[in-house]
């Protein structure tokens, strides 16, 4: 399941949505007045979304402006003015403006962003021998096309190394080296702002055949 952040800032709402979902930009009215008009504006030429006149009988989707990426994705609460974007995509990104026009005039803005859905972390293990003789097992957490995201290994709840990745959508590795005889718990863990993805793993379990020879594994998801 999805989920939506909503945060208050001195620039207006802060609005973290996952890809596909739908989110509301509420207005805080519970009901319209017959005087009130609602305007709702999109991007910095502020393309109209959508309009109210109770007292005109106007209740108006402008869904093909500003290029056509909102055509049937916008829903406009008659009773309150609330818009909702449903099946959100990274083209609905950005600065919504609304105006509520009547007694008094007063305006706000929502700030949206919106993240892709997270895929679960891939674990591989490779087993090898130092010139000691002492085994270690060498472990690789791999996620493909992420951004706006942090790769991490934990080892219990203490973090223990991470890497992050900003506007570019890359795969993301981080390689972790233990004993073979480790009996820790170990985990690797991707997130963004709004949600998360771990694979659990038990070296004892993963690494168990170390014996010198380098094998491959895959660790279970739990």
């Amino acid at each position: 399941m999805g989920s939506v952040e909503k945060k208050q800032s001195v620039f207006g709402e802060k609005v973290s949505v996952m890809e596909g979902d739908s989110v509301t930009l509420n207005t805080n009215v519970s009901e319209l007045r017959e005087e009130d008009d609602i305007l709702w504006h999109f991007g910095t030429d502020n393309s109209p979304l959508a309009e109210i006149s109770r007292e005109k009988q106007i209740f108006s989707i402008y869904d093909d402006v500003p290029d056509g990426r909102f055509r049937g994705r916008l829903k406009l609460d008659h009773q309150t003015g609330s818009l909702t974007i449903t099946n959100i995509t990274y083209e609905h990104a950005g600065i919504y403006k609304l105006e509520i026009i009547g007694v008094k005039w007063s305006s706000k803005t929502f700030s949206v962003s919106v993240y892709a859905r997270l895929p679960v972390p891939n674990i591989t293990s490779v087993c090898s021998s130092s010139s000691s003789g002492s085994s270690h097992c060498s472990l690789l957490c791999l996620v493909d096309n992420v951004s706006h995201a942090t790769l991490s290994w934990y080892k219990g709840n203490s973090l223990l190394s991470s890497i992050s990745v900003s506007d570019l959508s890359i795969s993301l590795s981080l390689p972790l080296e233990v004993g073979y005889q480790d009996k820790n718990t170990y985990s690797c863990l991707i997130n963004n702002p709004i949600s998360n993805q771990t694979t659990h793993l038990d070296i004892t379990q993963l690494c168990h055949t170390c014996s010198g020879k380098a094998v491959l594994i895959l660790t279970f998801i739990y």
